[in-house]
């Protein structure tokens, strides 16, 4: 019989034990391959107790990630509102910088979150979270259009991107931000890597926008 898992010397209780076996069951074979039995059997759980905190395999891996993937899209809406809401002179001066900033701030979020959004990144396939880098993605196309728009009605010249490249380098941006974040690499390289990419997608950005030369 399968010894109950422990936390350094100390046994897990049973929601604790499901939520670790459930994290390392999604991981290795994703939300449709993992197998609620395997995790009630490698839990040293009963069905019963399971099922006393979770009625279905849906609801245990909305409990592993929804409130991280929630405050992370909640965090992202809140950023492109308040910059929606800046003067246009306000958006050209300070894009840049707000832009650095915030991007710092979802990158220690979901640093120290590392295990959810490693399931909604890697695991959620057949879940409600599989779309989730191209839901941020596109509340940024969505963003960037409102700025295109505001510009063209203040005169300003611009290069519009085509919307297929635009959402093809939207999304490679996100999905490359959360790439690096969730590598088995130290803390400070990622940074030094976050800080490198920003640069390369800005320098692109702003070859296209010529205003901001």
């Amino acid at each position: 019989m399968e010894q109950p898992v422990t936390r350094k010397n100390s046994p897990l209780n049973t929601l604790e034990r499901i939520i670790m076996v459930s994290e390392k069951e999604f991981l290795d074979k994703g939300f449709r391959g993992a197998s609620l039995r395997a995790i009630v059997k490698k839990a040293s759980v009963t069905t019963g107790a399971f099922y006393g905190y979770f009625k279905s395999k849906e609801e245990l891996f909305d409990a592993l990630v929804k409130e991280h993937a929630t405050h992370l899209l909640g965090f992202f809406s809140n950023i492109l509102e308040e910059f929606k809401n800046m003067s246009l002179e306000q958006q050209l001066s300070s894009m840049a910088e707000v832009s650095s900033l915030e991007l710092k701030k979802m990158f220690e979020y979901i640093w120290e979150h590392k295990m959810a959004f490693e399931l909604i990144v890697k695991s959620s396939d057949g879940t409600k979270y599989e779309n989730f880098i191209q839901e941020i993605s596109q509340k940024e196309i969505e963003s960037t259009d409102d700025f295109y728009r505001i510009l063209e009605m203040q005169g300003k010249s611009v290069e519009r991107i085509d919307p297929l490249i635009e959402q093809i380098v939207i999304n490679s941006t996100f999905s490359s931000f959360f790439n690096l974040i969730l590598r088995d690499i130290p803390k400070e390289e990622a940074k030094r890597g976050l800080l490198q990419m920003f640069k390369f997608y800005r320098g692109g950005w702003n070859s296209l926008m010529h205003f901001l030369d």
